[in-house]
């Protein structure tokens, strides 16, 4: 009897260790499966060798230090006359409606901000609408909220114009009635359209709505007695639109997993928008299916009068005239041949990049470093800035088809027997996430879609992923735009960014690429472009050198400011620090002593770490030039083929 018990607690204690088993087991499931989903890559490619690439030698020290020419530039866009504070009692309330991604956003608040304080209006918190169509995003934001911090916007800016969160009630129940104006600006609406125009109405109801779509509402180049206002987009753009607090978090720690064992990085954004391919006519630059797709947007484009040229142009000789972007592949042999070894740290920016990752492959064989956010940051980080979302219903089956082929099948067996052999049974039906990405309509139809509710929603996360990518941009120890200026008279990503960094850190690295230049360049040696002759590397090193400073600088004053102000803010928005020389403003006395303590605390770090590079020997600089030349052909075997 006791040996049965025995046997009965024993196999009590069997079963009872078998689901403590199986519960361990589940657990260590969903962690490792956590693990693997959560996972950021935290280290980065060496070279062993340090010599080869002169990694401590000045050639490499060299490719990251600041341009001296532009160190006089400093940033300075407080008010220089009078400027009296905006009174709580004025004219009324401006309420504004924002169309548009990231960098149309962006210049719009700018231009809305500089209008409220032209009209002596109130500006109520403008709407981004972008995020407001998008159904179910997170819940703890709202419009304006989900990029950008409410509160520090408005309190930055208190000086210069009255912001409110909302319109009073009654004002509140005007515009629901539909019975306050509404004004569709254009972009280069001059000063005088909104005093004359605008104005009068807002004084007499006290409200207005603007509807901006364009990326902007005020022309960008202002007289210049009115560059006051000038000065307030910049305190706008520079110092008010900070995004919101677990943004800045994420993009810093970002920075920091890139700038790891103290290496820089540069930030390159290829500037591959569908859109801006159209415009140009650059379809024959890509293959397939994409051609197609920017074919399509073009003939849209000229439908609605925004293009006003064929539909079919010959790409190479729109890129010949720099109309067409820099393709990856030429931006790393332009960056080899400024001598970046293949070790370089680049961030690839941008939330949109047609192509797909096809066109990277080559930049990839170049620079074994290149990283996005989506290497930097785990699915966990990620998913932690969309907040809390309402889930959208699942991608749906073609019933259309199902019931055809329904009815198909039940038409053939009511017909009795068939002398033929039975045909093939009917096609399964296609899921959404079965065709070939978002652009499986193609196939399938002569128009394109209306965007489904999950296109909205990766249309509003595209805006958390362009400001990720805007701080790592403007943060880089040097800059790379694909292409800017891209003609389509929108505000561009890259242009933004190199107008930021011209604001706060003008001498820092950011080349300005001609690209009608290294187009004829890239022509002259297209049978051996990872095989150039010195002379090429020579002209393109000199190109994009000379593009850093002044010259670089003269180009976007004439190319980039005529379309956004902000990617060209000076001399309004800074002022220099030696004898101003043209329309430049030289700096107040404090912020001259404060630039000179800050370059002799630096000057001493650089003494304490490291030889200055004026006490090199010239021949040292020549042979490591010359060291780096030859390691610009690149790691092949010996038996491939240059031309392959």
């Amino acid at each position: 009897m006791m040996f049965k018990s025995k046997i009965k607690w024993v196999a009590i204690g069997g079963l009872i260790l078998s689901v403590l088993s199986l519960l361990v087991h589940m657990f260590l499931a969903n962690t490792s499966a956590e693990l693997v989903d959560y996972h950021v890559m935290t280290g980065f490619v060496e070279d062993l060798d340090i010599n080869v690439v002169g990694r401590q030698g000045v050639a490499y020290r060299r490719l990251w230090k600041k341009v001296k020419s532009l160190e006089a530039l400093q940033p300075y866009a407080n008010p220089r006359n009078k400027y009296p504070v905006p009174k709580p009692h004025n004219n009324g309330f401006i309420h504004a409606k924002i169309f548009g991604g990231f960098e149309k956003i962006r210049s719009s608040i700018c231009d809305l901000v500089t209008i409220s304080r032209l009209l002596n209006a109130s500006l109520v918190i403008p709407e981004i609408q972008e995020s407001t169509n998008s159904k179910g995003i997170g819940s703890e934001f709202k419009s304006f909220s989900y990029l950008y911090n409410v509160e520090h916007f408005i309190t930055s800016l208190r000086s210069d114009v009255v912001i409110v969160k909302d319109l009073p009630p009654e004002l509140k129940a005007t515009r629901k009635r539909k019975k306050c104006p509404i004004f569709k600006p254009q972009k280069s609406a001059s000063l005088d359209y909104y005093i004359k125009e605008v104005l009068p109405k807002l004084k007499q109801g006290k409200l207005i709505g603007l509807v901006v779509i364009d990326g902007g509402c005020l022309q960008p180049v202002l007289p210049r007695k009115w560059g006051e206002y000038q000065r307030l987009r910049c305190r706008v753009a520079f110092h008010a639109l900070h995004f919101r607090p677990d943004i800045l978090v994420l993009a810093h720690q970002m920075l920091k997993r890139l700038r790891a064992s103290g290496q820089p990085y540069l930030a390159y954004h290829p500037g591959l928008i569908r859109d801006a391919l159209a415009y140009q006519g650059c379809a024959d630059l890509f293959q397939d299916v994409h051609t197609e797709l920017v074919q399509y947007r073009r003939a849209q484009m000229i439908k609605h009068k925004l293009v006003h040229d064929e539909l079919s142009v010959d790409s190479y000789i729109q890129k010949l005239n720099g109309l067409c972007p820099l393709m990856p592949e030429e931006v790393g042999l332009l960056l080899r041949a400024m001598g970046y070894p293949p070790t370089t740290r680049i961030y690839l920016a941008g939330s949109e990049r047609f192509g797909g990752q096809r066109v990277m492959i080559p930049l990839r064989a170049i620079f074994t470093n290149l990283v996005d956010r989506s290497n930097l940051c785990n699915k966990y980080e990620l998913n932690r800035l969309l907040g809390t979302e309402s889930p959208l219903p699942s991608n749906p089956v073609n019933h259309t088809h199902v019931e055809t082929a329904e009815k198909f099948t039940k038409e053939w067996d009511k017909e009795g027997p068939h002398p033929r052999p039975q045909p093939p049974p009917p096609g399964r039906p296609i899921y959404k996430h079965e065709k070939d990405g978002w652009h499986g309509w193609i196939a399938e139809k002569d128009s394109e879609p209306d965007p489904s509710p999950i296109d909205l929603r990766d249309r509003a996360h595209r805006l958390l992923w362009d400001a990720l990518d805007y701080v790592v941009s403007v943060e880089a120890d040097a800059f790379f735009p694909g292409f800017h200026n891209d003609g389509t008279g929108w505000p561009d990503f890259s242009s933004l960014v190199m107008g930021h960094r011209l604001y706060e850190m003008s001498s820092s690295r950011t080349y300005r690429p001609d690209r009608k230049f290294l187009a004829k360049l890239f022509n002259s040696s297209s049978d051996n472009l990872y095989f150039p002759k010195r002379s090429w590397t020579l002209a393109a090193r000199e190109h994009l050198n000379n593009s850093l400073g002044e010259a670089g600088l003269k180009r976007q004053l004439l190319h980039s400011k005529p379309i956004s102000f902000l990617s060209h803010p000076i001399p309004e928005c800074s002022c220099t620090t030696i004898k101003p020389i043209g329309d430049h403003h030289e700096c107040p006395k404090w912020l001259k002593d404060s630039v000179t303590k800050s370059r002799t605390q630096q000057t001493a770090t650089t003494n304490e770490n490291e030889q200055p590079d004026n006490d090199t020997d010239e021949s040292q600089l020549d042979s490591e030039d010359q060291s780096i030349s030859k390691d610009l052909m690149f790691d092949r075997d010996e038996e491939m083929d240059p031309n392959d």
